[in-house]
Formats: structure tokens, C-alpha cells, sequence
């Protein structure tokens, strides 16, 4: 299926109007698929390839998430090798390890001091279902604080597998849509005024 794009130059008296507000200049009708292609694809690669974790390591998970940034697994390859100590400056959280309930309105208010847009990885099974530890003190799955987008299994999982996870996590925001709306989009193009200046 073709994708439509339409250029319309008018300065005439055939100035389209739409409504009552009439447009001049340079107007162009596009579907939004192809607004999609334009502005939401190019996007979401770039966020995509340049993910910022942050280290939220619990227990002996974080042993195993400090791992994929030495030299032997190299998560640099992928784009994600500056880890934030700060939420403020990250937009991926890697939950890795048990999550208590003493911990968790800690988790939470560190993934809401977060910027949007913001992911979470899950790793490990005490951190996805609780694991091994079924008792009072461990939150059983870290989504029922948080919201989850890739969950990474294994006790613990080996390096490869989070940067597995990782690579998944890519592939899920290159294929978000950051339109809410699917109808067809009017953008006007305007050229640059030179702003006046008064002494």
C-alpha cells in the first residue's frame, strides 16, 4: 500500500479554508501513517538506542547487572553503558533482586522522580514473582508496584540473558506509537520571521 503525502503551495485566491480560519503558505496533508513514518520512527530509534539504566540492584542480580557493562558482555554495544546513579537522569529502571515490602514505597518513589517516557526491566525471579522467597516480607513481582515492560528469568540470570532482555526492550520502544490520535494531521509550514527590535 502506497503511502500518501501531499504538497500544497497557495498564495492565490484558491488559499485553501478550512472552517472559518483561512491558511496561506506552504500546507501539507499527510495520513498518518506517513506522519508516523516521519516524526515516530525517527524518534523512537533514537531513544532506543541510547537507553540510560538506572541501577536499582537488591541483592545478587546486581552482581550480575554490573557484569554486562565489563568488557566481556560490553552493554556499550548496544548503547545503554552510562548507568545513572540518579533518577533524574535515567530512563530505564532495572529492578535486580527481591523486592521487600520495606523497600518498595522507596521503589516507587524513585521510578515517579523519573522522566517520561520510562521503561522497567524486571530481572531475576525473586524481583518478577517473588522467587524463592513465598513469606510476608517480599513483594511477590515487582509489577505490583511499578509497572513492568520486560521481564528477564533466571535465578540469577546470567548477563546475556539481561542484555537479551535489553535488546527487547529496543525492539518494544522502535514500535511505540507516540500518536494518540489516528486521524489525518494538517501541519502548516511557516517561514521564519525576523523578530523586530525596538530601542
Amino acid at each position: 500500500m502506497p503511502k500518501r503525502m501531499e504538497t500544497l503551495v497557495l498564495h492565490d485566491s484558491s488559499t485553501p479554508v478550512f472552517g472559518d480560519i483561512q491558511k496561506g503558505g506552504s500546507v501539507v496533508l499527510a495520513s498518518s501513517d506517513t506522519l508516523f513514518e516521519l516524526v515516530n520512527q525517527p524518534l523512537n530509534q533514537a531513544r532506543a538506542n541510547a537507553l540510560w539504566p538506572l541501577t536499582f540492584g537488591l541483592a545478587c542480580c546486581a552482581i550480575e547487572m554490573m557484569s554486562t557493562v565489563a568488557s566481556r558482555f560490553d552493554l556499550a554495544r548496544f548503547g545503554s553503558e552510562a548507568f545513572r546513579a540518579t533518577p533524574r537522569q535515567a530512563d530505564v529502571m532495572i529492578i535486580a533482586g527481591r523486592l521487600s515490602k520495606k523497600m518498595a514505597p522507596v521503589l516507587r518513589q524513585i521510578y515517579d522522580q523519573m522522566p517520561e517516557p520510562k521503561w522497567v526491566i524486571s530481572m531475576g525471579a525473586c524481583a518478577s514473582s517473588g522467587g524463592v522467597y513465598n513469606n510476608y516480607a517480599i513483594v511477590q513481582g515487582a509489577d505490583q508496584v511499578v509497572p513492568v515492560d520486560v521481564y528477564v528469568p533466571g535465578c540469577p540470570p546470567s548477563p546475556d540473558a539481561l542484555m537479551y532482555g535489553v535488546i527487547k526492550l529496543q525492539n518494544k520502544i522502535k514500535h511505540q506509537n507516540i500518536f494518540k490520535n489516528k486521524s489525518m494531521s494538517i501541519i502548516e509550514l511557516k517561514p521564519r520571521t525576523q523578530e523586530e527590535v525596538k530601542a
